[in-house]
């Protein structure tokens, strides 16, 4: 299945029971993060492969506390591959370093 937008409901069916959960994040071709109910850990994300994905049409039980989480979660930072300040340039306002202070002497 490719889930085609965020906010879709989904069925993980990956090794163990199926988990209902909604789409959070498609990072690439290759990953979907979606927003799943783990048994013993309550609400969590799970990163997984768009082809252990089935589509549902249903709400579920749990997809209350998974929109709640998808909610108070901050959106994916996209744009990377920096891995500092983005932005360029040190300081707002100021293109060079600070001179060497003298003494007075």
């Amino acid at each position: 299945m490719e889930p085609t937008s965020t906010g879709e409901l989904v069925t993980v069916s990956s090794a163990g029971p199926d988990l209902d959960g909604i789409v959070f994040d498609i990072p690439s071709n290759s990953k979907v993060v979606v927003a799943v109910m783990d048994p013993t850990r309550g609400p969590r994300f799970l990163t997984v492969s768009p082809n252990v994905l089935k589509e549902r049409a249903e709400e579920g039980p749990n997809d209350r506390a998974l929109r709640a989480l998808v909610r108070r979660t901050p959106p994916p930072a996209r744009g990377g591959g920096q891995g500092g300040v983005a932005g360029g340039r040190g300081r707002s306002g100021f293109q060079r370093g600070p001179v060497h202070r003298t003494t007075g002497r």
